[in-house]
């Protein structure tokens, strides 16, 4: 009976184990990261990769401010050489963080648009002088072709992984949040964006909207459509040069198997999504480790006021002396203490409840029981550790999506905004107190936090689950919808209705001569006989 019973059980794990779905060899996978924050989310997902067994191998150049170059067991690096060195990569995007930060808002819509488009030029020509130079490199493209490789993981905030993959034959996955303020999402990706009901990311609406709302959002969808046509183009191309038929980045970007948006429902406004695009926010949270201790001794001196955290991001390591001061002198006015990353000279109005690091755990600081509020220049990252921990927030957003993504956390009940430019000691000093005392903002923070923690599978799991899917089935485009093949006229339809519209000409027509000819012949009738009478 025994002997029974181990066969049985036996014969059931085999069973088990042969249709588990998430089952997968290790397998190789080619990865192209972005750099600074983006290259933080691509890393987590490779730990975990490299955790499961994986080979990975990471493609980078020589210029590199963030990639870590040296090979670690697990993942190799190919690097390319470029011209240009690190410095200059980062030197481009501090004009541009300055440029948003303090001129943008003196300058109009179309005036803020070009000079963006000018600065983001720079990164392009840097960008470009990678992807030739990674296409000049035959030997490492013989390489790769014999590596066999099941899939590519690529972020488009640099480009050229997608075009690796077709030159590769490799289906490949795309991870982004926020890029060209959602046009490549709904104009590469498909996505159904009705200017009805979803906000363009930077008029600061919500998905409520009256009717000069919409309008306007209808009016900025065709120039934000514009603005990405002039970006791209000359993208198209190189891809042409480098495919050697005509080929357009969109095109590219469009054959995608999945896109991993880094958000969820605890952030998004409600939208229709696509089978292939899946949430994968805040894949990077985990629970709070310990503090250092001198740093946990600093927590611990807040007694019950505890403590603010402070950061706006690892690209603002500066401010001008009269923001600096403005700001430090609004954080000496509240009982918290208060936690500040920042590396710039130390502002005159420092007040002893307050101290700076060049570096701070923020994860591990949010996590913390005495956190009461969270100084944030809304980061997607920041955002959802945040989010994560149940932190409510005062935001002071600089550039890119910062202000989008506060916004959906002001509507949302979770933060106060304040405007970078306009801050005044009295602005920081009455937001924080509003955050810290007014119980709702708490209250909306948890309640984002649980339909975050609500999820049947982790954040992480999920974008490992797809990279894994598509290897174990050699892609993914049964997900991906037939609008990929449509012109945009058939896309909308405009076909159909320009043959109805014509059906309904040709009936109106025949119809209006039929009454003619009839009216005609009643009239010669009528004539006929009061000439017999």
């Amino acid at each position: 009976m025994t002997a029974c019973k181990q066969a049985a059980f036996c014969l059931l794990l085999l069973l088990a184990l042969g249709q588990a779905p998430h089952c997968v060899m290790a397998g190789k996978i080619l990865i192209w990261p972005g750099e600074f924050s983006h290259w933080l989310n691509v890393k987590v997902i490779i730990e975990e990769l490299i955790a499961r067994g994986h080979n990975l191998t990471i493609i980078t150049h020589s210029a590199t401010p963030s990639v870590k170059t040296i090979p670690s067991p697990g993942y190799n690096v190919d690097i390319i050489q470029v011209p240009h060195a690190k410095q200059d990569i980062i030197e481009n995007l501090e004009k541009l963080v300055k440029y948003w930060t303090y001129d943008m808002p003196n300058d109009n819509i179309i005036q803020a648009s070009l000079k963006i488009k000018g600065l983001i030029e720079l990164m392009f020509q840097q960008n470009d002088v990678f992807c030739r130079n990674l296409f000049a490199r035959e030997d490492l493209m013989e390489k790769w072709n014999k590596e066999e490789f099941e899939v590519l993981l690529t972020d488009p905030v640099t480009f050229c992984g997608e075009l690796l993959a077709q030159k590769l034959n490799l289906p490949f996955i795309v991870s982004l949040r926020f890029s060209f303020g959602s046009a490549m999402e709904r104009l590469c990706g498909q996505l159904p964006s009705p200017t009805s009901y979803v906000p363009g990311a930077a008029l600061g609406y919500t998905d409520q909207m009256g009717f000069p709302q919409r309008l306007e959002n209808f009016f900025f969808y065709l120039f934000q459509d514009f603005m990405f046509s002039l970006v791209t183009r000359r993208w198209d191309h190189l891809f042409t040069e480098m495919m050697g038929k005509p080929t357009t980045l969109c095109d590219t970007m469009g054959k995608a198997d999945i896109w991993l948006i880094r958000t969820y429902w605890d952030f998004e406004y409600p939208r229709p999504f696509l089978p292939n695009f899946k949430f994968v926010g805040g894949l990077h949270c985990k629970p709070a480790k310990p503090l250092p201790k001198e740093m946990e001794e600093f927590v611990q001196s807040s007694g019950d006021d505890g403590i603010v955290v402070f950061s706006l991001g690892s690209m603002v390591k500066n401010l001008t002396k009269e923001r600096a001061n403005t700001i430090a002198s609004a954080l000496g006015q509240i009982p918290q203490k208060v936690l500040w990353r920042y590396t710039g000279d130390k502002p005159d109005t420092l007040a002893p409840n307050t101290r700076l690091y060049d570096w701070i755990p923020q994860n591990d600081l949010l996590g913390h029981p005495k956190t009461k509020a969270f100084i944030t220049h809304g980061g997607t990252n920041g955002l959802y550790e945040a989010i994560y921990h149940g932190v409510p927030m005062v935001g002071i957003p600089l550039f890119a999506d910062q202000p989008d993504n506060l916004l959906h956390m002001k509507t949302k009940g979770a933060a106060v905004m304040l405007e970078f430019n306009k801050l005044e000691t009295k602005d920081l000093k009455d937001a924080l107190t509003e955050v810290i005392n007014n119980p709702s903002y708490k209250e909306s923070i948890m309640r984002l936090s649980r339909i975050h923690h609500d999820q049947p599978m982790k954040p992480l799991d999920q974008a490992v689950f797809w990279i894994e899917f598509v290897m174990r089935n050699k892609g993914a485009k049964h997900l991906r919808v037939a609008a990929h093949d449509l012109t945009w006229y058939q896309y909308h339809c405009l076909d159909v209705a320009a043959f109805l519209l014509s059906i309904v000409a040709l009936v109106t027509f025949i119809f209006v001569k039929s009454c003619a000819w009839l009216f005609r012949k009643c009239c010669r009738r009528t004539s006929a006989k009061s000439k017999k009478e």
